[in-house]
């Protein structure tokens, strides 16, 4: 059974092998972390002025809200603070940074109630991350930027880590996605209508996991990890910050997480950039990822 380790000091290797296994790490702030949500709680408070964003839904209409997510989220995306921060997070906490590539961080909000679990907002089902394309060696990175409970956090399915789901990823395209889902977020406000992976199988859910850290604490886990957004009960809006990380070694190696049941097309790899120097992947490796899309039956092509 998968073990939640508490500030445990290993070497970046040893870590990335337990979470491939299916373990989950919690880490303590540091420097780097805690001026990545200070970034996103800056640039929030400035968006929903004079409102506080962690209650702005109780004095907005959804279009309102929305407009100012759409605005919001792409500008912390590409603040220039935010991937300074995430290198002394990274330092702080061991990884090598000629070898750790990273993908754009981003800052997720779920409101409270039924107010908006679409689109920008979106509320995301038990799923793995290795079903939207990502690597098996995607480790992922999570904060909450603000205080967090139980009622509003995320949960995680141990009990299927390394166990095959039949899910909808063959479906699932990353080219694809990019080509159109991203675009479409904004416009997916009262129900979200972009297909995406989901379970085709009753899951037993009733042994999830919540993990509550505190602002700016560290949450790792593998991409492999079956996890889900936990509905928002509270009464305060949740404002997270999520990006990922591959090791290098580990893409040439072929070491990860093992690959039980997706079955997408495309790779998430050429979104990662190299910590120390922002350099992207080599193209080389990139491709040897990337799964092929479905082509046509020969049969068909002839006829």
């Amino acid at each position: 059974m998968p073990t939640l380790y508490v500030d445990r000091t290993v070497s970046d290797d040893c870590r990335r092998r337990s979470l491939y296994d299916g373990d989950l790490y919690t880490h303590s702030t540091n420097p780097g972390a805690e001026g990545l949500c200070g970034l996103a709680r800056e640039l929030s408070e400035r968006a929903f002025a004079p409102h506080d964003p962690e209650v702005a839904q109780e004095s907005m209409g959804v279009e309102d809200y929305v407009a100012v997510l759409a605005e919001l989220k792409p500008a912390f995306i590409h603040h220039p603070d935010a991937k300074a921060h995430i290198r002394d997070m990274l330092d702080a906490l061991g990884c090598d940074l000629d070898k750790t590539y990273f993908d754009v961080p981003r800052l997720r909000t779920m409101a409270h109630g039924d107010y908006l679990k679409a689109g920008l907002a979106l509320q995301f089902h038990a799923h793995r991350d290795t079903w939207f394309s990502a690597p098996q060696q995607q480790i992922n990175w999570w904060l909450p930027v603000y205080a967090i409970e139980a009622e509003n956090s995320m949960a995680f399915h141990p009990r299927y880590f390394g166990v095959e789901v039949a899910n909808s990823s063959a479906g699932y395209d990353y080219e694809e996605w990019n080509r159109t889902g991203r675009k479409q977020a904004s416009q997916n406000v009262a129900t979200e209508t972009r297909e995406q992976p989901r379970p085709q199988e009753p899951l037993d859910l009733s042994s999830e996991v919540r993990v509550v850290t505190p602002v700016s604490g560290v949450l790792m886990f593998s991409a492999a990890q079956l996890h889900a957004t936990v509905p928002n009960t509270t009464s305060r809006t949740r404002f997270s910050i999520d990006f990922r990380t591959v090791n290098i070694d580990d893409l040439v190696e072929g070491i990860g997480a093992q690959n039980v049941d997706a079955s997408c097309t495309g790779t998430t790899l050429g979104d990662f950039m190299r910590v120390s120097d922002l350099a992207p992947l080599p193209e080389q490796l990139v491709s040897a990822y990337d799964r092929p899309r479905h082509q046509p039956a020969i049969e068909a092509v002839l006829s």
